[in-house]
């Protein structure tokens, strides 16, 4: 089960002091050890400097990830609209610094993370990924990432999803409990739940499942994506306002969802396929974000790592008044 991100907004020194200790509480609890912790504090607090100097104003994201070959690591985003960086490889070389500072901010988190990326657009800011795992692997068949984030004011998400990988094939499911708070976190979990209990069927067969296990929740609005490389189709099913889109180059192709709520209504249950071409990123999002956007509009992302390519989708559509969920899965070149 995927948990919501810790989330801390960065416009004043004390917050990088909050950041640091965030950091490593998070980092204690997933069971990493003081050498690793240290260096993921250090990280969010170099990050969290870097936001204050450049961008005046950012958020700190952090959550925990699991992977079945890497374990659980622990992802680091910082995410700001301030002026962008201007000469990337030039800002990650030690003594290179535009605000009269030692310039080692993203040079030590290139150094100190397990991953490390970075996204940035003249005028329209900066987006850097850090993870940190137990241990390393070798390339999945995919790769897959997801961000939940809570509304402000709340602590707990009610969006979640889950996924299944194997060497051809991968499902995803999202679930966006009705409202927010712990009753929609606690209708989106039984809703994951019966998912993971059923991932192996059709998608209709599951979405059914799903309907069944929430009836005693408040309901939610669901998605299940099924990609399967051996005959170069995706399956989809979706209830409510899940949005699942296909994306490959300069196109993109909404995945269709029907009306209702699982656990309450769901009349007009429906499979659709569509191609799964090479190259192609499948992203899937609650209602926490807008729909109106574009990867075209954000030169190089879709090479991106699925991490960052899901956090700039949220800093950058995020309505600010519900729950969020962004998941982006592609094929990995083997």
């Amino acid at each position: 089960m995927n948990r919501g991100a810790k989330r801390i907004t960065i416009s004043d020194p004390s917050q990088t002091s909050e950041a640091r200790r965030t950091a490593q509480n998070l980092a204690a609890s997933l069971g990493f050890d003081d050498s690793k912790s240290g260096k993921i504090a250090i990280v969010v607090t170099e990050a969290s400097t870097n936001l204050l100097k450049h961008a005046v104003h950012g958020e700190i994201l952090m959550h925990g990830v699991e992977d079945p070959a890497r374990g659980t690591g622990l992802e680091v985003l910082a995410l700001d609209r301030g002026p962008g960086i201007p000469n990337l490889g030039e800002s990650l070389r030690d003594g290179y610094s535009t605000a009269g500072s030692a310039g080692t901010g993203l040079g030590a988190i290139d150094r100190l993370a397990d991953v490390f990326e970075i996204y940035s657009m003249p005028g329209q800011g900066t987006a850097i990924l850090a993870q940190f795992w137990p241990r390393q692997s070798a390339v999945p068949a995919f790769e897959v990432s997801g961000l939940l984030v809570a509304t402000e004011g709340e602590e707990l998400c009610g969006d979640a999803w889950s996924h299944c990988a194997g060497t051809d094939a991968l499902s995803v499911f999202v679930a966006d409990g009705l409202g927010h708070g712990p009753l929609a976190q606690s209708a989106a979990e039984q809703a994951v739940q019966a998912y993971e209990s059923n991932e192996r069927l059709p998608p209709v067969k599951v979405l059914e499942a799903v309907h069944a296990a929430t009836r005693s929740t408040r309901g939610a609005a669901v998605a299940l994506a099924q990609i399967r490389s051996s005959d170069r189709t995706v399956r989809y099913a979706g209830i409510g306002n899940i949005a699942g889109v296909l994306a490959h180059t300069t196109r993109q192709r909404h995945m269709v969802s029907m009306g209702g709520i699982v656990g309450h209504e769901m009349r007009n249950l429906r499979e659709f396929t569509y191609p799964w071409e090479p190259g192609s990123l499948m992203i899937l999002h609650s209602d926490g974000l807008g729909t109106r956007w574009d990867l075209s509009k954000y030169p190089g992302l879709a090479h991106k790592p699925c991490a960052l390519i899901a956090a700039v989708l949220w800093r950058d559509m995020v309505r600010g008044r519900d729950d969020s969920a962004v998941v982006v899965a592609r094929e990995t070149v083997q």
